[in-house]
């Protein structure tokens, strides 16, 4: 039987009421990324019509915060190692109020764009640090739960925006049309932004430092004091055994830089390419022109205004649910066998979208669907949402959270999720132009990247279900 110190503190730990607190304030960066990503659907023909822009405009208008969050992401891990977990979060969500409020009151698409890309850079921060943080102060055998949180609150964030959208366009009689103070109801979707973020700013003030972080600035006093919290160990030695074993994966590393992810597989480490392809697929299958467009593309293939917003919301409230049930599996059945039903379920659903709209009646955006296909298309992006909600959507940001070795946690994390917002990017802004082409090629070419997804989990993608991070390898 395993006595050591270390097998002692792990077989003590266990979670308590704390880490689930601080672990649903870190996640809130989460809702808030969700909220701001997904705020635009429903002002997506509002802003087209008050801007007068292009298609190539409009995708552009849509998706330029992505390449904040890119931005974000990519400076998140050096800012995190430099200067804590919490004061990076702090900063986040500081970006994001300042970004809601210039979003909602901007008098021009240059304008608008500007604040975009500011809050866009918000959401970077907050997409690295949360599942970052929350996956440093978990216990070993509840993580995959704990991180999951983090996609949950993404999904409640796009649910809330959708849910507001639809509400303040229908009080206004349409998204155009004046609401109070005389800004009209798209610009209010923007403002509303602003609550969550100050809250998100407020709760992350009483949350406790990373003890990773802590023991990586020789603060071990203070990081035993929040492991005794978090992990419920009591005992010194305990204690001093997980400190011990933290050190031992950091002490030999040198503060994490970009250099320390060089390998030998075209210039990085085998793991820094496994999570840059978790993100980048995330992405490829498609999953945001159903959080950024869905409304746009419900209308125009035959459904009222209002029906599009509450058929987005109903969509938003079934990968709540579906996500709810991806947080019960996680720690049980495993990340990689969740993310294998995903993509092979995704294929078939996004095969059956690109048929239904193979039999589109119209070109452009005057399109519709006849007789029973537009009923299909709706299911078949129903189920797809089910798929993804189920295994991509939150296995990814576990994986990205655990799967990195201790030294290059922070900085190997933001590169992936960096990639995750160009990836975001490459999708949101071409699909415009790919819905003018047709949406049969467009739905077709995500379904190829579900498959080609199936295959890259299959053969690179390792399970990590009940590792302590201690034991992570590149």
């Amino acid at each position: 039987m395993n006595t050591t110190p270390s097998a002692v503190a792990a077989q003590e730990q266990h979670a308590t009421i704390r880490v689930l607190l601080i672990s649903a304030a870190a996640a809130l960066g989460g809702f808030l990324f969700g909220f701001d990503t997904a705020v635009i659907n429903g002002a997506v023909d509002s802003i087209r019509g008050a801007f007068g822009l292009s298609a190539v405009a409009t995708g552009f208008a849509v998706s330029c915060a992505l390449l904040g969050s890119a931005l974000g992401a990519w400076y998140a891990g050096p800012l995190a190692d430099r200067y804590g977990r919490v004061q990076t979060m702090r900063v986040a969500a500081a970006l994001l109020a300042v970004s809601a409020l210039g979003s909602g009151l901007a008098f021009g698409m240059w304008d608008l764009i500007l604040w975009r890309i500011v809050g866009g850079i918000g959401v970077g921060v907050a997409s690295v640090i949360a599942p970052t943080y929350i996956a440093e102060v978990s216990p070993a055998h509840v993580r995959g739960r704990l991180g999951s949180m983090q996609q949950l609150a993404i999904v409640l964030g796009i649910f809330v925006a959708l849910l507001s959208d639809a509400w303040l366009a229908n009080i206004a009689g349409g998204a155009s049309h004046l609401l109070w103070l005389g800004q009209e109801a798209w610009r209010w979707m923007f403002l509303v932004a602003v609550v969550p973020a100050l809250v998100y700013g407020a709760l992350v003030f009483g949350v406790p430092e990373s003890p990773r972080h802590l023991v990586a600035k020789g603060r071990m006093a203070e990081a035993k004091d929040v492991l005794r919290q978090v992990l419920g160990l009591h005992s010194d030695a305990a204690l001093d055994a997980k400190v011990e074993d933290i050190h031992q994966s950091l002490k030999t590393e040198a503060r994490p830089v970009l250099r320390d992810l060089r390998g030998p597989r075209m210039g990085l480490l085998p793991i820094v390419w496994v999570g840059i392809l978790l993100s980048v697929f995330q992405q490829f299958v498609g999953i945001n022109v159903i959080f950024y467009y869905s409304s746009t593309l419900w209308h125009s293939v035959g459904f009222s205004e209002a029906d599009s917003f509450s058929i987005t919301v109903a969509t938003s409230v079934v990968n709540v649910l579906v996500t709810l049930v991806a947080i019960a599996l996680v720690d049980k059945v495993g990340r990689k066998p969740l993310l294998l039903v995903g993509s092979a379920g995704m294929a078939v659903t996004l095969g059956a979208m690109a048929v239904a709209f193979s039999h589109a009646i119209g070109s452009g955006a005057d399109i519709s669907l006849p007789g029973h296909w537009g009923v299909i298309a709706l299911i078949a992006a129903n189920l797809y949402v089910v798929f993804f909600g189920l295994s991509w959507g939150p296995m990814v940001w576990v994986l990205l959270g655990e799967m990195f070795p201790n030294r290059i946690r922070a900085i190997a994390l933001a590169v992936a999720a960096s990639a995750q917002w160009l990836a975001n990017f490459a999708i949101t802004v071409t699909f415009p132009s790919l819905a003018e082409m047709g949406l049969t090629f467009a739905y077709g070419l995500y379904a190829a990247f579900a498959v080609i997804s199936y295959i890259f989990v299959l053969r690179a993608v390792k399970e990590t279900k009940g590792m302590e991070l201690e034991d992570m390898t590149g």
